[in-house]
């Protein structure tokens, strides 16, 4: 068996169609809380590319359950990779973070194009093309994510 790639899980995203209701649903019952709110979008994040392009706009929140962080997502565009699946799968776990010691390794490892990837708030992030093979979307960090929040507003 193969060394570990990935040492730990540190998110759990997943898209939602309203993010307040499902904050709310999350909070009152089932106690996971309290959410921390911010917004991305290309202006906030421009060195975020999604799909070659620029990141489409989200609202989320972000709250953590024992040392996993919940972030929850609420596409803001229609033609986004959060907005497809949203349409697609009626929203749902979109993708798990997970530490890799070795960032570029793992990049350099993949042989398909990044689904996204750049930088936001000093941490580098990627998404690697893993929705075929396991059903779901895995995210790589290098830097803290804990930290990378913003305003909403």
């Amino acid at each position: 068996m193969p060394e570990p790639v990935f040492t730990e899980t540190m998110q759990i995203g997943i898209v939602v169609r309203d993010l307040d209701a499902a904050v709310k649903r999350y909070e009152e019952d089932y106690g996971i809380g309290p959410w921390e709110f911010f917004a991305v979008d290309a202006e906030k994040a421009p060195d975020i590319l999604m799909e070659g392009g620029p990141i489409g706009p989200t609202r989320n929140a972000t709250a953590k359950v024992g040392s996993v962080w919940w972030e929850l997502t609420q596409p803001m565009d229609e033609e986004s990779i959060f907005a497809r699946f949203l349409t697609e799968r009626g929203g749902g776990v979109h993708h798990i973070a997970v530490k890799a010691p070795d960032y570029e390794g793992v990049l350099a490892m993949q042989t398909e194009p990044l689904p996204l990837t750049g930088s936001f708030m000093d941490v580098q992030v990627s998404y690697l093309p893993t929705e075929r093979d396991l059903g779901v979307i895995l995210e790589v960090f290098k830097g803290d994510p804990g930290g990378a929040k913003t305003d909403e507003e």
